[in-house]
């Protein structure tokens, strides 16, 4: 059964966290003054990138691990939609833009990343990236093997990032794009994981043994019961998230043009 008091604190988790942190601490603080002269600490930025980073915890670290990971399909569902959605938005609005920039400002860095940002190649990356990791045969391995997980898991939140950086980019040598192709790249996407949406949802068998012979948590919720509410949370978070992006930039868009 579960234990509630179960929280991940394997370094490899904690110090990655611990250093993302105190990384951009140190940027912000000490070294701002040679990277931004002038500028004033990013207190919002502080709290954006924290909770950026407590998000991430929670999804990876937290019981509902365990949940995901041995118990139900839609928990797993929910781990992912907490890095590819909240996690991904509050760690880019947590970046001040001269922090990327600096960043950016190699070429050879500079030059891959133009490419994979732009919304064709980011929006297909992302659309395969989670396709792919929903095949049964891969999903199945990485709830066995847990270096596949956590492969599964960062690779997720680094799409997320890629998802998300046309919209939201703090950066002014990889901009976010116009509000017009944000809204068509926002339909886009949500179009091109449909077929994920419906392999899963609409499935006849159960499609990850794990799931299939895992201990009912709640009686009389069989898996393939889980499987189609993971299916449905994926739709209905992308379409709502989607949407409220569209929304935002629709709103924006008509206020410069009217």
């Amino acid at each position: 059964m579960i234990d509630w008091r179960h929280w991940h604190n394997e370094p490899w988790l904690v110090g990655g966290l611990v250093l993302l942190g105190w990384l951009w601490a140190a940027l912000a603080g000490p070294l701002r003054a040679r990277l931004a002269p002038g500028a004033p600490f990013p207190r919002r930025e502080a709290w954006l990138f924290g909770a950026a980073l407590l998000t991430f915890y929670l999804a990876v670290g937290s019981p509902l691990d365990q949940i995901g990971e041995r118990f139900l399909f839609a928990a797993h569902m929910f781990q992912h939609q907490l890095l590819v959605y909240p996690a991904a938005i509050l760690f880019l609005l947590g970046l001040p833009g001269w922090m990327v920039d600096a960043a950016l400002s190699p070429a050879w860095v500079r030059a891959p990343l133009r490419l994979l940002t732009n919304p064709l190649i980011a929006g297909l990356v992302y659309s395969l990236v989670i396709g792919v990791w929903h095949m049964p045969s891969l999903y199945d391995l990485a709830l066995r093997d847990k270096l596949v997980h956590v492969l599964e898991h960062v690779m997720f939140f680094a799409v997320g990032l890629l998802y998300w950086w046309p919209l939201l980019s703090p950066s002014r040598l990889l901009p976010r794009r116009g509000y017009g192709v944000q809204m068509i790249y926002l339909l886009g996407v949500l179009i091109a994981m449909t077929p994920v949406f419906a392999y899963i949802t609409f499935s006849q068998d159960v499609l990850y043994p794990t799931y299939e012979f895992a201990p009912r948590l709640i009686a009389d919720f069989t898996a393939a019961q889980d499987q189609l509410l993971a299916g449905v949370m994926m739709k209905l978070a992308g379409v709502f998230v989607s949407l409220a992006a569209f929304g935002v930039a629709f709103y924006r868009w008509y206020g410069e043009n009217k």
